[in-house]
């Protein structure tokens, strides 16, 4: 199966987040489903980056939409965002969680120092438990995700219901119904969307 082309990530990343629900990201030997993810928007959204730090704004004029933007979190966790750019408004989508398909026992083992948890459905179900898992960390900011084989989103034709509902860890613009999950998953993390909120039942 081909890689997502960049021309995805050339929109506003609200549509970004919510379409790139039932994708698989693959990371070298490891692929799972994207099951969660929130937007980001470079304006007018005070959770994002681009509110209060400069080096956002600056890398999202150096960079192309598809690039990898990954910082670390209060000091404790490397977080993947997808950088969009190129549609109606530029910003980011955050990748929350995973279902793991590929290269499990190796996620495992990256996430023991933290405890590897016995469930699968825990395994990947946070943007920290994912970067841990996936041995993602400050060297893959920038990283090229729409080029090679072996890291980047795979084309799905999987038809999916996504859910949408306020995005969550965050205190600034917390009402704004930007986190996407895929609906009834039990990978996900945090409180899992209601099936009424189901927002969109998309095909590739």
């Amino acid at each position: 199966m081909e890689l997502l082309h960049r021309s995805f990530f050339a929109r506003d990343p609200v549509t970004c987040a919510r379409e790139l629900i039932g994708y698989e990201l693959v990371w070298n030997q490891c692929a799972g489903i994207v099951v969660e993810t929130e937007a980001y928007t470079a304006t007018n959204d005070e959770a994002c980056h681009t509110f209060f730090r400069r080096s956002a704004r600056e890398f999202i004029a150096a960079h192309r939409a598809g690039d990898a933007y990954v910082y670390l979190n209060y000091g404790m966790y490397w977080l993947l965002n997808v950088l969009v750019k190129g549609g109606a408004e530029a910003g980011f989508v955050l990748l929350r969680a995973l279902e793991p398909v590929r290269g499990i026992k190796l996620m495992k083992q990256r996430r023991a120092p933290q405890r590897a948890p016995d469930r699968l459905e825990s395994l990947c179900s946070g943007p920290g438990k994912l970067t841990i898992a996936l041995g993602i960390d400050g060297r893959d900011h920038g990283r090229d995700l729409c080029s090679g084989a072996h890291v980047g989103f795979r084309v799905s034709s999987a038809k999916v219901q996504v859910a949408a509902g306020p995005r969550i860890g965050i205190t600034r613009a917390a009402e704004l119904r930007w986190r996407f999950t895929k609906n009834g998953s039990a990978f996900v993390s945090g409180v899992r969307q209601p099936p009424q909120q189901t927002a969109y039942a998309q095909s590739r």
